[in-house]
């Protein structure tokens, strides 16, 4: 019994560990740049988080060793008053994307381990519900700029 229940045990972990794979995986981050401010102001970081995956992935948080604290935000504006929050987490749709861009959500980099400058790029790593994560080069821009590619 037991000679005939071995390839079936081995079978079912096999195909147990194929069938999940990392919610990372499935992730492309693409156009991630950093809004640089004067003075030690904390930065923004955007970027547009694509899931090729057939279920949701969710963002918890984010790190770098370029600043001290990355925390994911949430920019809002009700009756003219502008708020800003921070998220628990951001769910991205299956096969879908979002966007984290300047007015909504976006990554507030606080506390730079040393000075980041403009057309420097900067490591962040994505860290999402499941343990795994995604490191992604987002290019530092002055704090003019409007995109990751807009010559501001």
């Amino acid at each position: 019994m037991i000679r005939r229940a071995l390839p079936a045990l081995l079978a079912g972990l096999l195909g147990a560990g194929g069938a999940h794979a990392a919610q990372a995986d499935h992730v492309h981050a693409g156009g991630a740049w950093i809004r640089l401010l004067p003075a030690g102001l904390p930065a923004g970081g955007y970027v547009v988080l694509r899931n090729d995956a057939d279920r949701p992935v969710v963002l918890r948080e984010a790190s770098s060793p370029a600043y001290g604290h990355v925390m994911l935000h949430r920019s809002t504006s009700e009756t003219g008053m502008a708020r800003m929050n921070a998220v628990a987490s951001l769910d991205i749709p299956a096969h879908g994307t979002v966007a984290l861009a300047p007015g909504g959500y976006h990554l507030m980099l606080m506390e730079a381990t040393q000075p980041v400058q403009a057309g420097q790029t900067v490591t962040i790593r994505l860290h999402f519900a499941d343990g795994s994560t995604l490191d992604a080069g987002f290019l530092a821009r002055p704090a003019n700029a409007t995109g990751p590619a807009d010559g501001g």
